[in-house]
């Protein structure tokens, strides 16, 4: 990549916690771009194993700034960085993505040929060939419009699309107006800045060329661990942000009880097991005619069932706790920002 001299057009902010593996493949995505016109900057949000090491070379090939914090979570690491940063464009990665070749260049071209005056946009994610099963299997599920009724960055997916900081862009004079992410939030705090958004009226659209490649998580447990905290910070969104909450996000509570009475059920009744292995046949030929490989479809299957029964179940117990209960948002999972 050759660097751009002068204020650049675009600051990617990227908050790290204890990954300097991630974030050399990351950086080494940014050195393969086509086209310059950015800065990097990365927050090392009170890591015990930071990224430092990897400065003296990758500042001769990209310009980067690096800043460290206390730990604080990302929505602090992320203002921080645009603190720190001087583009027009803010573009949010976690650091857990691989860009294509084209990322920088298909950005940009989609920002030229909007005619929306869009203020907040979002891209797809997709898995890489170098990735492990699970990370496939994990792909599938929160990526197929079977699996999630394409809400998470297709063109056609029910609800109103929000982009999510794994992959979004964001005018400057957009997040400044917005007062940037709200700390106090542990997760959903890409969602509530994005429905902020929409309140104030801004565009917000879906830029299917600018995909990456996201690596999630990298085992079934911390992947629960994730979408029950999302089932939580649905129902702490919809209470802060009236009229946000969908009947997609209610399937997955749905179906969590639909399959304990079915379980419940088979006791007397065992042919009431062929609906879930009907699903999960429905699963495992959509995942094998898109990943080609029958490992990741089993294993998709599984990920599947977590995905619906983790977020179904934290967005049920959430839903007793704070309107039920009435009692304060809360998040299940906390021993860290990034777990």
């Amino acid at each position: 990549m050759q660097q751009v001299e002068g204020t650049p057009r675009f600051s990617f902010i990227v908050p790290v916690y204890n990954r300097p593996q991630e974030v050399k493949e990351l950086l080494e995505s940014m050195v393969q771009q086509r086209t310059g016109d950015f800065e990097v900057v990365l927050v090392e949000d009170g890591s015990s194993v930071p990224c430092s090491s990897l400065l003296p070379y990758f500042k001769r090939l990209l310009p980067i700034t690096y800043v460290e914090i206390p730990n604080g979570g990302p929505s602090r690491a992320r203002n921080k960085g645009v603190e720190q940063s001087r583009g027009e464009w803010l573009i949010f990665l976690d650091s857990d993505i691989i860009l294509p070749q084209d990322y920088v260049k298909d950005m940009t071209l989609s920002l030229e040929q909007d005619k929306t005056g869009v203020g907040l946009w979002g891209g797809p994610d997709a898995a890489s060939d170098s990735f492990t099963l699970i990370q496939k299997a994990i792909n599938y599920s929160m990526t197929s419009f079977l699996t999630t009724g394409g809400i998470r960055g297709k063109k056609h997916h029910v609800g109103r699309y929000c982009p999510r900081t794994y992959n979004m862009g964001c005018r400057r004079s957009l997040f400044d107006q917005l007062g940037g992410f709200d700390v106090k939030l542990r997760f959903g705090e890409d969602m509530d800045f994005c429905l902020r958004a929409y309140e104030e009226g801004a565009k917000v659209a879906l830029f299917d060329k600018a995909w990456v490649y996201h690596k999630r998580r990298v085992d079934f447990r911390k992947f629960y661990k994730q979408v029950y905290n999302s089932g939580i910070a649905r129902i702490n969104l919809t209470l802060r942000h009236q009229g946000s909450l969908h009947w997609v996000h209610l399937l997955p509570s749905f179906c969590t009880l639909l399959l304990g009475l079915i379980l419940i059920g088979s006791l007397w009744f065992p042919y009431l097991l062929f609906l879930p292995l009907l699903v999960a046949i429905a699963v495992f030929s959509d995942a094998l005619h898109k990943t080609k490989h029958w490992k990741v479809s089993m294993l998709a299957i599984v990920a599947t069932l977590i995905q619906i029964t983790g977020y179904g179940s934290g967005l049920l117990v959430a839903f007793w706790r704070r309107i039920v209960w009435k009692k304060k948002e809360f998040t299940a999972f906390e021993e860290t920002f990034y777990d």
